[in-house]
């Protein structure tokens, strides 16, 4: 009999997965389970593309207590407490609905924490946006800012870190990732599964309604002109519901009433309850007359696919209902007995006593189809690389390029959008945006800390994706030690264009590669995650854009540094070399307007030497500041470090000879190029003998350039800029650019 083409695509399955269907259950599905496995099969929940690449990255190490499979990973930081973090997209729902996409999306990544009985402290995001100078990208600049703000401010979680770039392959598909950190004590970690036959499932929450049905599908599939259609598809949230949520369920995971925990995420309860009984080996029983609905006439088809935002899923230990629907009502949230679990392997799904859905639940989750896609090295990157950096002209002065990239919308101050953001809340920032590379919390009741922060670079990885996978590892890992933290564990979010076209899937393979590779070196392995991909906008993909979400731990929290430049008379100083690096560049784009040339390379083991040093020079008190050279190079860095301090810096005319000598680049390769594992110190005249020890010891070329003081950024001949007219260009751009 089989079914129309329009329902396959509402579902997003194909035909041959729809004939695999039937074959599994040796039947044709009713419209309730064909919407199931749509959403279960779907990208978003089966990973059915990316689930053979996923398999390349390390996922254990020492620290490590719960790795991938769960709702969010976990690592051991001592003194019986553990972090645990995840990062996700919401970027289909974003492109659509700007505020509420964004918003569902910080509410959807804070339950995967506190299901695992963590305390949310720390919200971070990685956002990516067509060019501002377009109307409709502004527009969805400030609604996902905004919906950021708004939720995580109402519940109390500080928005601490982040980064936001603009390139023309974002346009009509922004990038909408947020990650979220908690904390826990590490024997009372939570996991998702249901066991026990004849305990019961409670569902507490929101009342479900119609907003985000076949959400999962709409996420699985490419945006295209007809994608404002799927409004209904995009959730609607509500923070000050979630805040009740997070306190209730923490006291209940403080009792012995709960088995497991799940959030109701994408697709709904059919994938919350599908996937705690596939992780528990066991069935379920649902009877949706006892789901509370907000809308007359819900059909089962909307209740098991509604992706209604602040709802959990609890399976309680059997004759502790009361008890815990008595706590959830003390905290004004209403409950639901719905169902239990079973030992016969069926999700089985009824309307009273008429059965609506009935299948092995291991058909919705292991045996989903897994798709082992050919990669095709992309002509683009041919064509790209093509291009000779050494054709650009070599200019005596360069004051005005580094004045127009510190204005460049990829470079400028990010104030305007973290000030919206309340970073202070629950008390523990000890680093705040934009005065070091990475925010540093302070564990409370100890003497340690943890850094956070989120990295990417789509250019990279578009016009070399291992080495751009790996670049972002790497510079996740160099923002932690400039803080003075050690780099501990990964999480990552993997958005792409459509993976069944060979050339999109070339490049999450060989950027996974490249992370992978990353990982192993670095001892960072990765313990959760999530991909989005078919990130395409009426058949143009974005750039590849896997993004690093990435935790290090400081022993001493008060063994920290920042960016900026403070006292006069202290020396500045580079870590590692500079080579001809300007493909890929910020300084590139702008000189050419086009992402070009072959991006900066990088030796992993180089990389580790000069953060191995870094590292201790923070933690032994020799580094009285540290920031990593990335965006922009190092010209970009030094003027950072200045606007920071408010201080100047003179490099001597000789001294960058020497280094253009040492390093055999040019001019604006030394300035602009953005060669990898290169960071700036500032230590104590008094102490450089003590750095430059510890350097040669580690392997780590060092070069000192310059003095501390004055209000004046001096770079011998090449770059001379008042202070404060780097800061006026730096600070007021991101307005000026939003007011157009």
């Amino acid at each position: 009999m089989g079914v129309s083409r329009e329902v396959l695509e509402e579902v997003a399955l194909t035909q041959a997965e729809y004939d695999l269907v039937v074959a599994k259950l040796g039947r044709e599905p009713n419209m309730v389970e064909l919407g199931m496995f749509g959403a279960m099969w779907s990208e978003h929940c089966g990973y059915k593309n990316s689930r053979p690449v996923l398999k390349l990255f390390p996922t254990k190490g020492p620290r490590v207590l719960q790795g991938p499979g769960e709702n969010a990973g976990a690592i051991d930081i001592g003194d019986g407490l553990a972090v645990v973090m995840k990062i996700e997209s919401h970027n289909h729902p974003s492109a659509v609905e700007p505020y509420q996409g964004a918003a569902t999306g910080v509410g959807g990544i804070v339950r995967d924490i506190f299901t695992m009985g963590a305390r949310p402290i720390a919200i971070l995001d990685s956002l990516r946006f067509g060019p501002p100078s377009e109307q409709r990208n502004r527009y969805l600049t400030s609604g996902i800012v905004a919906g950021i703000a708004g939720y995580g401010n109402c519940i109390g979680v500080p928005t601490v870190a982040g980064e936001v770039y603009f390139e023309d392959s974002y346009s009509g598909n922004p990038l909408v990732n947020a990650m979220c950190v908690g904390l826990v004590k590490a024997d009372r970690l939570m996991r998702a599964e249901a066991s026990g036959a004849g305990n019961p499932m409670i569902l507490v929450g929101a009342d479900t309604g119609r907003d985000g049905i076949n959400g999962a599908t709409f996420a699985s599939v490419e945006l295209s002109e007809k994608s404002q259609e799927r409004r209904p598809a995009v959730q609607v949230g509500n923070p000050f519901m979630e805040k009740l949520l997070i306190e209730a369920c923490l006291e209940l995971l403080e009792t012995d009433y709960v088995v497991g925990m799940q959030d109701l995420g994408a697709a709904g309860l059919t994938s919350s309850s599908v996937e705690m009984a596939g992780r528990g080996g066991c069935g379920i029983d649902i009877d949706l007359l006892k789901v509370s609905r907000r809308e007359e006439g819900m059909t089962p088809y909307e209740l098991m696919l509604s992706e209604s935002q602040e709802r959990m899923l609890v399976v309680a230990k059997r004759g502790c209902e009361e008890q815990v629907q008595k706590l959830f009502a003390r905290w004004g949230l209403h409950s639901d007995l719905i169902g239990m679990v079973t030992d016969d392997g069926l999700v089985r799904v009824r309307e009273g006593e008429r059965v609506v859905a009935e299948i092995p639940a291991p058909l919705l989750t292991d045996e989903a189809p897994v798709y082992h896609r050919e990669g095709v090295r992309p002509t683009w990157i041919v064509e790209a690389q093509r291009f000779d950096p050494a054709s650009l002209p070599v200019r005596a002065d360069y004051s005005g390029t580094l004045l127009e990239l510190l204005a460049s919308p990829n470079l400028c101050s990010r104030k305007g959008i973290f000030q919206q953001y309340d970073h202070m809340i629950q008390t523990n920032t000890v680093v705040l945006p934009e005065e070091g590379d990475a925010a540093v919390l302070r564990i409370k009741g100890t003497g340690k800390g943890i850094a956070l922060t989120t990295d990417g670079n789509g250019r990279y990885c578009y016009l070399e994706p291992k080495w751009g996978g790996m670049i972002a590892v790497a510079e996740a890992a160099r923002n932690l030690v400039c803080v003075g933290a050690e780099p501990m564990a990964v999480t990552d979010c993997l958005n792409y264009g459509n993976p069944e076209k060979p050339e999109v899937f070339y490049t999450l393979r060989e950027s996974v590669a490249g992370m992978a590779e990353a990982c192993e070196v670095l001892g960072t392995p990765v313990i959760s995650g999530n991909v989005s991909l078919y990130n395409e906008n009426n058949g143009s993909a974005i750039y590849p854009t896997p993004v690093i979400g990435m935790v290090g731990l400081l022993e001493d929290v008060t063994r920290t540094a920042r960016v900026g430049f403070r006292d006069a008379g202290d020396l500045a100083v580079l870590l590692g070399r500079s080579g001809d690096d300007l493909g890929g560049t910020e300084y590139l784009k702008l000189a050419t307007g086009e992402a070009k040339g072959v991006p900066p390379r990088i030796d992993l083991e180089t990389e580790a030497r000069v953060q191995r040093c870094c590292l201790e020079a923070v933690r032994s008190g020799l580094a009285r500041s540290a920031h990593d050279c990335s965006d922009g190079g190092l010209a970009v860095a030094l003027a950072e470090c200045c606007m920071a301090g408010g201080v100047g810096l003179n490099c001597p005319e000789d001294t960058l000879r020497g280094l253009l000598e040492r390093d055999g680049c040019r001019v604006d390769s030394l300035l602009f190029g953005e060669s990898q594992s290169r960071i700036v110190l500032s230590v104590a005249p008094d102490r450089l003998a003590e750095l430059e020890k510890m350097a040669s010891g580690g392997g780590v070329p060092l070069a000192v350039l310059g003095t501390v003081g004055g209000e004046r950024l001096r770079l011998g001949k090449m770059v001379e800029l008042p202070v404060s007219e780097m800061r006026s260009a730096w600070s007021e751009a991101y307005r000026r650019m939003m007011s157009e």
